[in-house]
């Protein structure tokens, strides 16, 4: 039986003619190495077997080798056999352009549609996903992952074919009916399991019902500041995103000449995105009833409820009014782990089925032993415990953060709004400081936190850093912390005072 070598080799053999075959393979050996099909230090199969699995002469073989040891593309000791040389000659990378071109040339970028330029100019997700202060991880060390391990490993040893197939009805039936009954009594969510779609999170929530429920250019709302996965999914699909200012009773819902009334509105009415403030209960009748009058659709995204630390969680928009015009997206990577890949979109009645068939045409929907495994997890009683556990942990670390800040700081670099909810706080700077210079003098130190500016789509005064405080313990936050306050020395926001390890 052929090894992959081999058939890589053949393959490569087909679409060369030219010259003589020890020339030609000699040839496809080069490029393999360049392309790095045969890293460096990689043993080359033996020139017998090589042979052997090529059908070609042994000395056609040892020719292309004594070749390749020659220009320096391999090496050759007694008893280590050939082996792709560490670095590769100077020379052998102008040797397998085309010709005609040089190395400069080859290296051009690429050409881009101009959605996809546009795609790349606004890309602001961050290579660093995990430590302080990642806004938005969760601890996922502190997930029962024996516990869910457990249960998928059960489920996977007879699983149904179902689950190892396509799915077209919106995702597992059994992940649909646990949530439908998790959420009506943790979100107030008038929703059956029909009117529940498995989707990969909630960026591919937001494409679906903006492909499906817009057109090109049609206008649609988004908070201000707001999510930028969300601004740049609305702009990569041709949309005309206007920026609705929000206050502390959340969003300002105001139809003029300069803003039209719009096709969708994405809010996230429990835990305002970035900021931290509710929508009040009469911004939410004035949009639900702007949403009948005008004929929009409110999207809901309800990506932290379950972390609310004090008083009674706020109930879901969906579920204020019967038949609302809403719908509701949540996702599992906060309360499980993100590298999961599972959210869910409740929709309204009338749109589960279009919306059904359109995301099982675009997306192919999967993992649904995953989903089943899931929904046991919730079945189970796992879910819930795990969800209070983790909300006394991120409290107490909220608490700690938010003690540093007050002690070293003061109460001016205190978050604007509600600091009793989610995985981040929002550390207020003044107007005219540069948050992105901070944040980026941060990174330098190996801390990681947003600027505030950067969720905003227009110009403004307003200035802050995102701290995200559950992925770390409290030692972590306070050498972190230490850190922070030194870039915020370095800007001249603030003085040096005494930091030690007792507040730890």
């Amino acid at each position: 039986m052929r090894t992959l070598y081999a058939d890589h080799l053949l393959e490569r053999l087909q679409f060369d003619s030219h010259g003589k075959l020890h020339q030609r393979l000699l040839r496809a050996l080069q490029q393999a190495i360049i392309d790095g099909v045969f890293p460096p230090e990689t043993r080359l199969p033996s020139t017998r077997d090589l042979a052997k699995e090529l059908g070609v002469s042994r000395n056609t073989v040892l020719n292309a080798y004594d070749s390749l040891l020659a220009e320096g593309y391999v090496t050759s000791r007694t008893g280590s056999g050939t082996r792709v040389a560490k670095t590769l000659p100077e020379f052998c990378l102008n040797s397998a352009l085309p010709d005609g071109l040089t190395a400069g040339e080859q290296q051009l970028p690429p050409s881009l549609s101009s959605r996809g330029a546009a795609l790349l100019g606004y890309a602001t997700a961050s290579p660093f996903q995990w430590g302080a202060f990642v806004a938005g991880a969760p601890d996922v060390t502190a997930f029962p992952h024996k516990t869910l391990s457990k249960i998928q490993a059960k489920l996977s040893q007879q699983p149904d074919p179902v689950q190892l197939i396509y799915s077209n009805e919106g995702g597992c039936r059994y992940l649909r009916q646990a949530l439908a009954e998790y959420l009506r009594v943790a979100r107030s969510i008038r929703a059956d399991a029909d009117q529940i779609i498995i989707t990969e999170g909630i960026h591919q929530a937001v494409d679906l019902v903006s492909r499906v429920l817009c057109d090109q250019s049609d206008p649609v709302w988004i908070e201000e500041p707001g999510y930028w996965g969300t601004r740049n999914l609305l702009r990569m699909n041709g949309l005309d995103v206007h920026a609705v200012p929000v206050d502390d009773q959340g969003i300002i819902p105001e139809i003029s000449a300069r803003r039209p009334a719009p096709k969708l509105v994405f809010v996230t009415p429990s835990h305002q995105y970035p900021l931290g403030g509710h929508l009040s209960l009469s911004r939410r009748q004035t949009l639900l009833a702007m949403a009948r009058r005008h004929r929009f659709w409110i999207v809901e995204d309800d990506y932290d409820s379950e972390f609310r630390f004090s008083g009674s969680p706020y109930p879901s928009l969906q579920g204020l009014e019967e038949d609302a015009p809403v719908l509701y997206m949540g996702t599992f990577s906060k309360t499980l782990y993100p590298a999961l890949r599972i959210g869910y979109l409740v929709v309204p009645k009338n749109l589960q089925a279009p919306l059904r068939t359109a995301a099982a045409e675009l997306y192919r929907g999967g993992h649904l032993l995953m989903q089943r495994t899931v929904s046991e997890f919730i079945s189970q009683g796992h879910y819930a415990a795990h969800i209070r556990r983790m909300r006394l942990l991120y409290n107490q670390r909220r608490k700690f953060l938010l003690g540093l800040i007050q002690r070293y700081l003061g109460e001016a670099f205190m978050p604007p709004y509600q600091h009793d909810a989610g995985l981040h706080l929002v550390m207020t700077l003044p107007d005219k400081s540069d948050d992105v210079a901070i944040a980026r003098d941060a990174l330098r130190k190996g801390v990681s936190v947003r600027p505030l500016s950067q969720y905003y789509m227009h110009r403004q005064k307003k200035r802050g850093l995102l701290l995200g405080y559950a992925c770390v313990d409290e030692k972590q936050i306070f050498t972190a912390f230490n850190l922070l306050r030194q870039c915020l020395i370095n800007a001249g926001l603030c003085r040096l005072r005494p930091a030690n390890g007792s507040d730890s």
